[in-house]
């Protein structure tokens, strides 16, 4: 056989060998619900709270944020799969580009990582790398080695929207009835907002554990932490968004679906 025909050859075989691999990349689930969960890492409970809060985060504020939990991205690394599904998803206002997607795969070898926060390309200038891994390292990674789930992805999303808040993007358009609303005076009192300011706190002190220190892990303590930690991080969301929607909760009914954000790979990953 010639050189020209065994490098064609080779390189048949080095493309024939690499097709598995591409036909097993994992595919980007469809984007119907802020919190998507194929790992089965939360309950029903759990899921709905954590959904209810980003929903009521995004009418106030504008700036969208999702949380999706996924088993393994194997063959991928989890960077490679976690920018084809902000891709796909879009997340954040166009032209404002405030998305920010938390991944978690749970069953991921260390190597290729099992959490990640993307950052739209809009949340950069507050939600930086260092502060992402930050969040990742210190925040979630702590609650996730004592399989408290719930309350590190709790966590995490608090500290990323509290990051966001600090940023000052377009307020969001307001519903007829949040017009109505304002029209009639109804606002957030000043009072209101420091027992926010105070649950914010005490949401600092619940849920980011120091290095070494155990965590109570019986029943009981656990579901009252998901209990607190959902109505905390709830009601810090509704109060301190940067919108000026000024009422009005989170409605289940419809689907959910991106802005038109863009991503340009800005965020970190890590390991628990």
């Amino acid at each position: 056989m010639s050189a020209p025909l065994r490098f064609i050859f080779g390189l048949l075989l080095a493309l024939a060998a690499a097709m598995p691999a591409f036909a097993q990349l994992k595919e980007v689930p469809a984007l119907t619900t802020r919190v998507t969960d194929q790992a089965g890492m939360l309950d029903a409970s759990q899921r709905q709270r954590l959904e209810a809060v980003l929903a009521e985060y995004e009418q106030k504020t504008g700036s969208q944020i999702a949380v999706l939990l996924v088993k393994s991205t194997e063959p991928e690394a989890i960077e490679q799969y976690s920018i084809r599904v902000t891709d796909a998803w879009k997340l954040g206002r166009k032209g404002v580009d405030d998305g920010v997607l938390l991944v978690v795969a749970r069953d991921n070898p260390s190597a290729l990582r099992r959490l990640r926060i993307e950052a739209g390309r809009g949340v950069q200038g507050v939600l930086t790398d260092a502060q992402s891994k930050r969040i990742l390292q210190d925040t979630i990674a702590p609650h996730f080695r004592q399989n408290h789930y719930y309350e590190g992805l709790v966590a995490g999303v608090g500290a990323i929207a509290t990051l966001l808040n600090k940023e000052s993007f377009p307020v969001p358009a307001q519903q007829p009835q949040q017009q109505r609303q304002a029209a009639d005076g109804g606002g957030f009192p000043m009072s209101a907002i420091i027992a926010l300011v105070v649950g914010f706190w005490l949401l600092r002190s619940m849920f980011r554990p120091k290095r070494g220190r155990s965590i109570r892990s019986h029943r009981g303590h656990s579901n009252w932490g998901g209990a607190a930690s959902g109505f905390i991080l709830g009601s810090m969301i509704n109060g301190i968004g940067r919108g000026g929607g000024s009422g009005g909760g989170f409605s289940g009914g419809g689907g959910f679906s991106g802005g038109g954000g863009s991503f340009d790979g800005g965020g970190a990953s890590g390991d628990w």
